[in-house]
């Protein structure tokens, strides 16, 4: 499944003013003014089969683990593990495995650890992961696409590499407002008024891709939670075609954070942040309205699909955060930043 494409639009230098002028005013946020952590791709197309194409819009997730060949003292480390979409000369997408000690150098495994096998992924693949955890097991939503429909699905593991298909959560074409594909499920970390919370991306009337919300006491069977979407695209802004959400928000004191993926009617895809209520995901209380982060780099804006940083995973590591975002639909690339209410993030 490819992005729509629009011709290569060149972005401007008043852009970037914007943007550090807005990131200025991020005090509020838990972290602050994002840099790119390489200049290079961290990841990228290699051999000629299931990888080659492009490798991009990871899921990460971390944990701490003890390094028997480090210094004394330092033994406690923190492992990314990042489960990113891999695809091949024919357009077929799976789930390829790496991880990292440092958040930036990976190694990845030599095949993939989800590959489509239903009807619903037949050809097309499986897409776009997003990761949350909940006690000892990992819940990976992700996109079936059969190269004619594409679908939000969720499938489960406590290892990361064997994983159990839970099937279709958001079906395509249904719903108070989708009208549609489904795609990008990002969970709430904790359940709030006795449910599990969901942001997705569906399609409305208009064909323009909004964001939507569902609720679920189960994690496997889910009610949508709004009459329109939740988070609407706004005309004449850096999200008036796209509004879709990234990676799994995080809970801080300010409210449920969710960074989003937003494009213009030029189909030019930039970062920004939104802030619902802990009571009620369905309230917001803030959103950006400039974005915080941009395609820069050639390789960000040259690829399968021009101008894309599409952030999907984020971990927090020794004070700082880490965004890791498809580029151009070919490469992973990661920004992070500061930690800068490290005391008011809820873990």
């Amino acid at each position: 499944m490819m992005r729509l494409m629009k011709p290569k639009v060149v972005l401007r230098p008043i852009f970037l003013l914007v943007s550090l002028a807005f990131a200025a005013q991020t005090h509020d946020l838990p972290f602050g003014i994002w840099k790119r952590a390489s200049n290079e791709p961290i990841l990228f197309p290699q051999g000629t089969t299931w990888e080659s194409a492009g490798t991009f819009n990871p899921a990460v997730t971390s944990f701490p683990f003890d390094d028997p060949a480090a210094p004394a003292g330092h033994r406690h480390r923190e492992k990314t593990v990042m489960l990113y979409r891999a695809q091949d000369a024919s357009g077929t997408s799976r789930l390829g495995y790496a991880e990292s000690t440092d958040g930036i150098h990976f190694i990845r495994r030599p095949e993939p650890v989800f590959s489509p096998e239903t009807d619903y992924e037949k050809d097309g693949g499986v897409e776009d992961a997003r990761l949350q955890k909940f006690g000892d097991t990992y819940y990976l939503t992700y996109t079936a696409y059969n190269k004619k429909d594409a679908q939000l699905c969720l499938a489960t593991s406590t290892d990361l590499i064997h994983w159990e298909r839970k099937g279709i959560i958001l079906p395509a074409y249904r719903g108070n407002w989708n009208k549609g594909w489904t795609k990008s499920g990002a969970i709430v970390p904790e359940k709030i008024n006795g449910k599990y919370w969901m942001y997705w991306l569906g399609t409305s009337a208009d064909k323009t891709d909004q964001m939507g919300l569902s609720s679920s006491t189960d994690l496997i069977h889910w009610i949508e939670a709004t009459d329109t979407p939740v988070l609407a695209r706004r005309a004449g802004m850096f999200d008036s075609r796209v509004v879709e959400p990234g990676p799994p928000p995080i809970l801080t004191k300010q409210g449920i954070l969710l960074i989003y993926n937003g494009a213009d009617d030029d189909l030019v895809y930039r970062t920004g942040v939104v802030i619902f209520d802990r009571n009620d995901p369905r309230k917001i209380l803030y959103r950006s309205d400039t974005p915080i982060f941009a395609p820069e780099k050639e390789w960000e804006k040259v690829g399968q699909v021009p101008n894309v940083v599409f952030v999907e995973g984020m971990v927090e590591m020794n004070s700082r955060y880490f965004f890791y975002y498809g580029a151009a639909d070919k490469y992973v690339g990661v920004a992070r930043a500061a930690a800068t209410l490290v005391t008011n993030a809820i873990h």
